[in-house]
């Protein structure tokens, strides 16, 4: 088996429990990756946008996590806009069936572990 991969999270706070799933995952022995956290417990400020970048710029790629929430999800917005900036691969998943919501630039896909590992592995 290849190396894991870093996955950068970017999600909502109010879709945390969807991150919660996904951190679940990074668990399993057999997973392609590891889930980096960053969910914030203070306010945005520069120190937290230092660390963030420094561990998008250790990741392999940023997964972002994309519900109705995300349009309103400030530090999810520049958590993606940083990932592009430092030329990271971005991809969303929806988090939920009934919820297609579309982030300009952003590719998403449904949210399946076929096609989250698909995507890990071609990083």
């Amino acid at each position: 088996m290849a190396s894991k991969k870093v996955i950068f999270v970017a999600f909502a706070i109010e879709d945390v429990r969807i991150r919660d799933m996904v951190k679940g995952q990074s668990l399993h022995t057999d997973s392609p990756f590891e889930y980096v956290d960053m969910s914030v417990k203070e306010a945005y400020d520069e120190e937290w946008k230092k660390r963030v970048r420094t561990r998008i710029l250790r990741s392999d790629g940023v997964l972002v996590i994309v519900s109705k929430n995300s349009l309103t999800s400030s530090g999810q917005k520049w958590e993606i806009q940083c990932a592009k900036e430092e030329k990271k691969p971005v991809r969303g998943i929806w988090a939920y069936k009934e919820d297609r919501t579309a982030i300009a630039g952003l590719n998403t896909m449904v949210w399946s572990w076929p096609n989250i590992a698909a995507w890990i592995d071609g990083l």
